[in-house]
């Protein structure tokens, strides 16, 4: 188990300091979570299945999913698949994610993305904040306008 740790949060507003004061307990197919406390915290690795730990989704507070590379996805999919299964708790992607794929996390179904102090001088804030309105310029929106404007240009 640890405590919270020393990176940077990244929401929609902004930058912020990591606020989570609780537990992080290190998910493992094999321990025993009977005695983990309500309001806990689980760090994953994004191989996790969701599947394993749905029974304690009403115990956990926030699922934290690790991204050991930004080159690998599954992450999303692991947080789109939790999101589906019914966690309604927060939902952290944590490591090697760019300002980039922000956008993504937060389709995905993240609340927040915890980078390092190192990634934060590489790509500040403003980067983050560009793509904080991730709700805009997805392909659906780009695919309904593209129908709309299709049909508006056929009755001309």
């Amino acid at each position: 188990m640890r405590r919270g740790n020393s990176g940077i949060l990244v929401r929609d507003t902004g930058f912020h300091h990591d606020d989570w004061r609780g537990e992080i307990v290190r998910w493992s197919r094999e321990d025993d979570y009977a005695a983990l406390p309500d309001g806990a915290a689980l760090d994953v690795e994004n191989n996790a299945l969701a599947e394993d730990f749905v029974s304690l989704f009403e115990r956990i507070a926030l699922i934290r999913i690790s991204f050991p590379s930004h080159l690998d996805g599954r992450g999303f999919s692991l947080a789109r698949h939790l999101r589906l299964l019914g966690y309604r708790g927060r939902l952290r992607a944590a490591g090697h994610v760019l300002a980039d794929q922000y956008a993504m996390a937060r389709r995905s179904g993240f609340d927040e993305v915890e980078i390092n102090p190192a990634l934060a001088r590489r790509q500040p804030e403003e980067q983050w904040l560009f793509r904080a309105d991730w709700r805009k310029h997805d392909y659906q929106e780009r695919l309904g306008r593209h129908r709309c404007d299709q049909a508006f240009n056929e009755h001309d």
